[in-house]
């Protein structure tokens, strides 16, 4: 059977690639506990500098998977444990990222993307919010931004995406613009790159500490309400759900 997720080693890099076409990478039971797994093992590898998030196909990930989605605990663990990771994890993206797939962009240390990729907050389309993955986002998004996007699910490219801090780095040939990126990191000592880590994420991991159970608790809530039922099942059905105006 293939595995949604691939993992691959070259000169400190450990490159875990998202590969489940199927359903746009969205962030099924199996694939976060394969993406776990993967982080885990390359957290143990004194080998690795740095853990490198990309996918296959033209979407990171589309968010959860409304088919055979992961229970929400299990995908604020994988936030737990990336943000906590000690080593950077950089996201490369070439794709649409939509919803969770947001979360899972904006726990990382450092993203970026290319030209074609765009971005949207879907939630409040479905009946749902941005709740969990708001633990990993608020912290490093433009206020405003942030309210505006959060509420309105509009879509925007990698360049406002940059500007209001959802992005490192935006650029043509995004492999280009990574190489010295990486090649700091893998002058930089195990031990620096930790306790740099550290204190960079400190205001993400807190988030994640003080809020996590609260809003895994919202997030299952909002998911088996009635208006949650009715924006799914209008996306299935390809339909305006009821509230639309």
């Amino acid at each position: 059977m293939d595995r949604p997720v691939h993992a691959a080693r070259a000169t400190g890099i450990a490159t875990l690639t998202l590969d489940s076409p199927a359903n746009r990478n969205a962030l099924s039971a199996d694939l976060v506990a394969d993406l776990r797994a993967a982080l885990a093992d390359a957290g143990a590898d004194p080998a690795v500098r740095a853990v490198l998030l990309t996918h296959t196909g033209t979407t990171f990930c589309a968010g959860a998977d409304l088919k055979s989605p992961c229970a929400p605990a299990d995908f604020l663990a994988l936030l737990r444990e990336i943000a906590e990771l000690p080593k950077p994890v950089l996201a490369r993206v070439t794709g649409h990222v939509r919803a969770g797939g947001l979360g899972l962009l904006g726990v990382c240390d450092i993203a970026a993307a290319g030209p074609q990729s765009s971005y949207a907050f879907t939630e409040t389309h479905l009946g749902l919010a941005p709740a969990v993955i708001s633990m990993p986002l608020l912290p490093r998004l433009d206020p405003r931004a942030a309210a505006r996007y959060f509420l309105t699910a509009e879509a925007f490219d990698a360049a406002e995406a940059t500007r209001i801090g959802l992005l490192t780095l935006y650029a043509e040939n995004v492999d280009a613009a990574l190489e010295p990126v990486l090649a700091g990191l893998r002058k930089a000592s195990p031990q620096g790159l930790a306790a740099t880590k550290a204190l960079t994420a400190a205001a993400v991991r807190e988030t994640l500490d003080r809020d996590g159970t609260r809003l895994t608790e919202l997030s299952a809530e909002l998911f088996g309400s009635a208006e949650a039922r009715e924006g799914i099942t209008a996306r299935f059905e390809r339909r305006a759900p009821s509230w639309s105006l």
